[in-house]
């Protein structure tokens, strides 16, 4: 038996869109010989949907979608992913969906899966678990699956029925073997199994993370192992606002073996092939079912981050309507990277950079950004700021005699990032070029940045990116690209802002590696500050950049979206009150 695993990059909202994509895919697993295709999680609706599943005629076209998807499955069956209006089992019209509360649970909606085939719905299911961690939120919208999904599916014309058990990205991750996540009171995995299911198929939206992937694999392949049953697990692709979908769909065997693995950070399509044991072997013989397919590799660690930004910066562009984008080129190595991955992702026609000079910039800064672009091919602009930045301190200076000094030289200095931010939102709305950002993790963290300066954009690349990884993929990019497309003084100077003489980052923050191992213990693993002073950190250096980072917490909330490659990233996930007091 072949199947199809048609991992494609959907728009969250766009039905039409999105159902056209499916049937394109159907059509092209009938001509490759295919029993079944099976689509990611909500392939229909897209995912996250977030608030518009409070839209009910949005949630009425998606089931409208089905009855056309099930039209389409002649002679082959199709599993999709949608937002069910109804419990599994409940006879639907298509456009006809229940009233959607704003109020969290007993939405009437379901994240949910349909068996395709001949113009019939052969079965349903709803997802049972319902993750509400880092940046899900679906109890808020979605109501619980009451029970499994095993569903009879054709193996071909005239063929016996294949006993599928269906589940949906969290189903699978439940595996207190493996990690003792016991967070759950039902395993839909092991009831799929109990009811009969001879193969497990797996439809996800299960955002990357760097270093992630092998985890995942350990996790399926344990639950697999546990059960005996196969698995086909098909994961979105794409990037929808702040998360990123790696793909690198799998086929599992009985034994928990990984033997096919789509292609990461992009759309794949691709057939396994199913071999179980004849009808005179033993019952419990399902246990030598496997497949056969193409194994993709999947990227090293910086290179799935290196894959992810670009794939993230491609698609906000392109979902958002964007074609273009302009940076502000400082010659500096957050610029330099994000320079690169947005010509990687859009083109080098389609990427604007702008040096900005004031009276504090050093000669090799304009040097190095204007070497960049040339490298990279993109159009460049001068823009020196000095002349709007003396009129600036003689329209203030009548003003600026009351703060303290230290306050006073910091509103001078931030006075130059905010000409730039103002020049560079001129020419974006001048070209309906999206400005992208450029300040990093580690900078976004302790407030290295201004308001309505350096913060100004549409789309924040690096918010996720910590400056040690930044140099890391500076380095990645000029080795993949076989030549130093970013320029090697870049790589190696001293960072600095250039807001005043001699200024060097580390002349108030402590190395970037000392600085990012903090940052990494304090934000993402949520450690206290004895926690990490007890990893052999200095405790006033601890304590100061863990107040820094509570203290910039309203500087996050006005920042750009950022594309989110770690465990923990400033944005969906971490939701911290801004008017609070307490003592870390």
């Amino acid at each position: 038996m072949k199947i199809a695993l048609a991992q494609i990059n959907t728009t969250v909202g766009d039905i039409g869109g999105n159902t056209e994509r499916i049937l394109r895919n159907i059509d092209r697993a009938r001509g490759e010989g295919a029993a079944l295709v099976v689509f990611p999680e909500l392939t229909v609706f897209g995912y996250p949907p977030k608030d518009l599943l409070l839209r009910r005629d949005l949630v009425s076209a998606n089931v409208a979608a089905i009855t056309r998807i099930a039209d389409h499955c002649r002679d082959i069956t199709a599993v999709v992913g949608y937002v069910g209006p109804d419990p599994p089992g409940t006879p639907r019209r298509a456009g006809v969906g229940k009233p959607v509360s704003p109020f969290g649970a007993g939405t009437g909606v379901f994240n949910a899966a349909v068996v395709c085939r001949d113009g019939k719905i052969l079965g349903d299911y709803a997802k049972m678990l319902l993750p509400t961690y880092d940046v899900f939120d679906e109890s808020r919208y979605f109501n619980a699956g009451p029970e499994t999904g095993v569903v009879s599916i054709p193996e071909g014309k005239g063929g016996e029925g294949l006993s599928v058990g269906l589940s949906i990205c969290e189903d699978l991750w439940n595996d207190h073997q493996f990690d003792g996540r016991s967070v759950y009171n039902v395993d839909p995995i092991a009831l799929s199994v109990e009811a009969g299911a001879r193969l497990l198929v797996n439809l996800s939206a299960s955002p990357y993370r760097a270093g992630a992937q092998r985890h995942r694999e350990e996790l399926f392949s344990s639950q697999i192992r546990e059960h005996g049953v196969p698995l086909i697990y098909v994961n979105q692709v794409g990037g929808n606002d702040d998360l990123l979908f790696d793909g690198a769909s799998l086929a599992i065997d009985a034994q928990g073996t990984v033997v096919a693995r789509a292609k990461a950070f992009t759309e794949d399509f691709l057939v396994v092939d199913m071999q179980e044991p004849s009808a005179d072997r033993q019952a419990d013989s399902a246990s030598s079912t496997g497949f056969t397919g193409r194994i993709e590799p999947y990227p090293e660690r910086i290179d799935g981050v290196h894959r992810a930004l670009v794939l993230g910066v491609r698609d906000y562009l392109r979902k958002c309507g964007f074609s273009s984008a302009v940076i502000g080129l400082s010659g500096g190595i957050d610029s330099a990277v994000t320079g690169a991955l947005a010509v990687e992702a859009l083109g080098a026609d389609s990427v604007h950079g702008v040096a900005m000079p004031s009276r504090y910039s050093s000669d090799h800064s304009v040097e190095d950004a204007k070497r960049l672009a040339q490298n990279l091919g993109i159009r460049f602009s001068l823009v020196p700021i000095e002349s709007a930045h003396q009129a600036m301190e003689k329209l203030l200076a009548p003003e600026f005699t009351n703060g303290a000094s230290w306050q006073r030289a910091v509103a001078e200095e931030n006075v130059q990032a905010r000409i730039r931010g103002n020049i560079l939102m001129a020419l974006s709305n001048e070209s309906g070029s999206l400005l992208l950002t450029t300040g990093n993790k580690s900078e976004l963290a302790v407030g290295y940045c201004t308001l309505y300066g350096d913060m100004c954009g549409g789309l924040a690349v690096l918010s996720d990116v910590p400056k040690t990884v930044v140099y890391d993929l500076a380095r990645h990019i000029n080795a993949s690209s076989g030549r130093d497309v970013i320029p090697q003084r870049t790589i190696t100077k001293e960072p600095s802002a250039e807001l005043k003489p001699d200024q060097c980052d580390q002349d108030t923050l402590p190395p970037y590696d000392v600085l990012d191992s903090i940052l990494e213990r304090y934000v993402e693993r949520e450690e206290s500050i004895d926690e990490i002073v007890e990893q052999g950190f200095d405790r006033d250096m601890v304590s100061r950049i863990a107040k820094m980072v509570d203290r910039n917490e309203y500087k996050r909330k006005q920042a750009a979206i950022g594309l989110k490659v770690t465990t923990r990233a400033f944005g969906t996930g971490r939701r911290m009150p801004i008017a609070a007091k307490f003592h870390p």
